[in-house]
């Protein structure tokens, strides 16, 4: 009888690690339309919704799986991170900029992948704790991965354990705020990403050097008020420096939002799910 009791207790510690180990991405579920929430974003409601929990706080998230997913076979996936301004608790408000550029019917049919845009809360930053100084010698140079970053690359991991997603084609990409966040990702997880596409953003470029595997393409509006164009300009220079491969855009005349024509180039979606990791 002692020696059965044991073999339980010992199947049932086993079976708590394995149920711990495991990160469960929520249960799909419908979710109103997105047209309902915030007109003109994305009516075909191809994202679906979700929440992340982390401590006692919860990231939420939007995301859109492959039209069809084939048995046996796996997936890229693209995360993508918003800007400042789409910050919140709504769960839509992500959505703004650039989603329908993959939810697009021949993007869908031609670049299947799955899609993560998860929301930074309202009070946070992606990469920083507060709103950083723009300028080169200002940029944070050591400072520890915010919770909410460590958060999403924790998403990234669930979504990689527990969907089809094939490891060698993550891709991540941000405007502004979220361009910041991608160098940031990167440089922090050098061999995690197979392409890395961060526009508008910002880092201190010292923190870009050769560990770094990713190859870039950056782009950038030579009228921006927000985020100085230097910023990517000198990020060209390092990471060229460095033997990194990398690409750069640069918008004449354009302001902020350089994110519009960027996800227009006719090669921004084939340039990015070319890339598969080597390393």
């Amino acid at each position: 009888m002692k020696k059965y009791f044991i073999l339980l207790v010992a199947a049932l510690l086993s079976a708590a690690c394995a149920q711990k180990a495991k990160t469960v991405i929520p249960e799909l579920r419908s979710v109103p339309p997105v047209a309902e929430q915030a007109p003109g974003i994305d009516p075909t409601n191809d994202y679906l919704a979700g929440e992340f929990y982390y401590g006692q706080d919860t990231l939420r998230y939007r995301y859109m799986e492959p039209i069809a997913v084939e048995k046996g076979k796996s997936y890229p996936l693209v995360l993508f991170l918003h800007g400042a301004g789409e910050r919140g608790s709504d769960n839509w408000r992500q959505l703004i900029h650039c989603s329908r550029m993959f939810s697009s019917p021949v993007n869908r049919e031609n670049y299947p992948a799955y899609v993560l845009f998860p929301q930074c809360p309202s009070d946070g930053y992606w990469a920083y704790e507060d709103r950083p100084g723009f300028s080169l010698d200002t940029m944070p140079l050591e400072f520890e991965e915010t919770d909410v970053m460590k958060a999403v690359m924790d998403l990234v991991d669930a979504f990689v354990a527990n969907y089809p997603i094939d490891e060698g084609r993550l891709y991540i990409a941000g405007l502004s705020m979220g361009g910041m966040a991608t160098y940031d990702a990167v440089i922090r997880h050098p061999k995690k990403f197979a392409a890395a596409v961060p526009i508008c953003g910002a880092v201190n470029n010292d923190r870009l050097t050769a560990e770094i595997k990713t190859p870039f393409r950056i782009f950038h509006g030579d009228a921006d008020p927000v985020v100085p164009l230097k910023f990517s300009r000198v990020a060209y220079w390092r990471l060229k420096e460095a033997g990194v491969e990398v690409e750069y855009k640069e918008y004449p005349g354009v302001g902020h939002n350089s994110w519009d024509p960027a996800v227009t180039e006719e090669d921004f979606l084939p340039w990015m799910f070319s890339k598969k990791r080597k390393w």
